[in-house]
Order: C-alpha cells, then sequence, then structure tokens
C-alpha cells in the first residue's frame, strides 16, 4: 500500500486543517495510507517578537520544507496567508484548497458583551492593523503573536479588548461562537490566501492523490492574490494585502498597499479569470506608481 506522509505544524488549527486534507484523500483514494508527521516552527517558538524582527512568514514553513527535502514527509500542509511569496523550486506548490470564511473577525473576552475602549485591540499583522486604526481611530491597536488558542488565553486573561482573527480559524478550531463581529471584506481586505490551504510538495512526485482536495476556484483566487503581494515585495511586515473574488468567468481583485509616504490605497481591478495572476501584478504596479489616497 501507498504511504504519504503529510507534515504539518503542531498547533491544534494546523493539524485540524491537515486532517481535512487527509480526509479528503481518504474519501478519494481509500487505497492509500496516510501519516500525519508535526513538528513545531520556529515561528511557533518565538513569541516574544513581531514576525518582521524575526525573520517573516518563511519561520513558519523553514522545518516544513526541510522535511519535504529530506523525505521525511510527502506533502506539507499550511494556512496559504502564511506561506512566503517565492517558493523553493524543489519543492512546488501542488495546489490550494477550496475556500473558507475569507473574512476577519472581532472576538472579545469570555463573558464581555462589548469592547473596553481602555484597552488595546490585538491582532497580529500590519495589514490588520492599519485597517484597524481606520476603522477604530480612538482605541489603540497592538501586536499579539501565538496560535490562536494562545491568543484567545491573553485575551481572556485581560491583556487587550478584543482581538481581530481569521474567521476561518475559528469555524475550523469549533470556535466560531466566540465571534462577536464579522468584519466585510471591504471593511477589512484579507490577507492573500486567506482561508485557503496550501499544498506543497516534491518536484516530480505523483500528485494524483491529490484529485480530491485542490479546488480551482481557490487555486486561481490564491494565485491571483500572491502575484499582487509578490509584485510589491510584500512580506508579513508589509501593510498589503488582497482579495480575489470569482464570478462566472470574471476574476475580480481588490487590493491594498501601504506607500513609503504612510499613504493608503485601495484599489479593484476585473478580469479573465484565466488571466488573473497578470491582472493583480498590473494593478500591483499601477499602484505603486502613485494614486489617489482613499482614506476610511
Amino acid at each position: 500500500m501507498r504511504t504519504i506522509r503529510v507534515g504539518s505544524r503542531e498547533s491544534r488549527l494546523a493539524v485540524i486543517q491537515s486532517e481535512l486534507v487527509m480526509e479528503a484523500i481518504r474519501a478519494r483514494h481509500p487505497d492509500i495510507a496516510l501519516e500525519l508527521v508535526t513538528m513545531k516552527t520556529t515561528g511557533d517558538k518565538i513569541l516574544d517578537r513581531t514576525l518582521d524582527k524575526i525573520g517573516g512568514k518563511g519561520l513558519f514553513v523553514k522545518e516544513l520544507d526541510a522535511a519535504l527535502l529530506e523525505g521525511r514527509a510527502d506533502l506539507t500542509v499550511h494556512s496559504c496567508k502564511d506561506l512566503p511569496m517565492e517558493v523553493d523550486a524543489r519543492i512546488p506548490l501542488a495546489g490550494f484548497s477550496r475556500r473558507e470564511d475569507p473574512r476577519d473577525a472581532l472576538v472579545l473576552p469570555a463573558g464581555a458583551a462589548e469592547l473596553d475602549r481602555s484597552r488595546p485591540i490585538g491582532c497580529a499583522s500590519a495589514r490588520r492593523a492599519v485597517q484597524l486604526r481606520a476603522l477604530f481611530p480612538e482605541m489603540d491597536i497592538a501586536p499579539v503573536r501565538g496560535n490562536v488558542l494562545t491568543r484567545l488565553r491573553k485575551l481572556d486573561e485581560g491583556g487587550y479588548s478584543a482581538l481581530v482573527l481569521a474567521a476561518a480559524g475559528l469555524k475550523r478550531l469549533g470556535l466560531e461562537g466566540r465571534i462577536a463581529r464579522y468584519f466585510t471584506v471591504e471593511e477589512l481586505i484579507p490577507a492573500a490566501g486567506q482561508g485557503i490551504l496550501a499544498l506543497q510538495s516534491r518536484a516530480g512526485e505523483n500528485l494524483d492523490y491529490l484529485s480530491g482536495v485542490v479546488d480551482e476556484e481557490g487555486t486561481l483566487c490564491a494565485l491571483a492574490e500572491r502575484a499582487f503581494v509578490r509584485a510589491l515585495d510584500g512580506g508579513c511586515s508589509a501593510p498589503i494585502a488582497a482579495h480575489a473574488r470569482l464570478a462566472g468567468e470574471t476574476l475580480t481583485i481588490t487590493g491594498l498597499y501601504v506607500d513609503g509616504a504612510g499613504k493608503v490605497l485601495r484599489r479593484t481591478a476585473a478580469g479573465p479569470r484565466d488571466q488573473g495572476e497578470r491582472l493583480a501584478a498590473a494593478l500591483a504596479e499601477e499602484m505603486k506608481g502613485g494614486g489617489p489616497w482613499l482614506e476610511r
């Protein structure tokens, strides 16, 4: 029997996401044996500094990449928004899943009914911070690190008035009941790939077992959003956001970019679904060139 070893971060959310992929593989390919291989990444170990201070998103995948390259794993599962924009050609992306809810969500401390405006809102990205400052100009926005459960513990211990987290992660963890408010994708443009799982394997491998996992719409949207961020040289520290949607043969992408002068630019473009990456890169280049400051 063929065995596929699936590499995952060891956090509860990462394991749940990997198990979702494994369940989809089993449903289509019951003849394949699956083994989950978990590991703690550098990004999981260093929690006292923001990602831009310790090396960026690559710290969440470095150990998983090594496991693929060394043959200790055959497939790795990532939250697409945690992946660096540049991928080692030896371990290319094998595809992307159907998208779960792409929205960001506001989470209050357990038992709270409204925001305590004397305490900061916690979030883990520059993208969220710049948009939250426009939505809540009277409140402080403060960084918070750790996996979802760690952040929720910090919230419930009184460190923050609220957190902003990805709705997809909360739903996958069975914590949808903690959500006090959903932000629309216009209020808070999501991170590129938010709600989508990315699959990675070694070049040249037979990936026919992913036929029940890879989703065309999720893949087209993820590739367009990543192309937008890549064109702006964006990493986890850059206030950049991108969200793509498909309607029939048309792909529409909305991007957010904060230029060197601190101007917040938001623009939308639409075009053929099979030209999403080109469309997104062109939108990014246009925004790089400057334009009206669209302020909330």
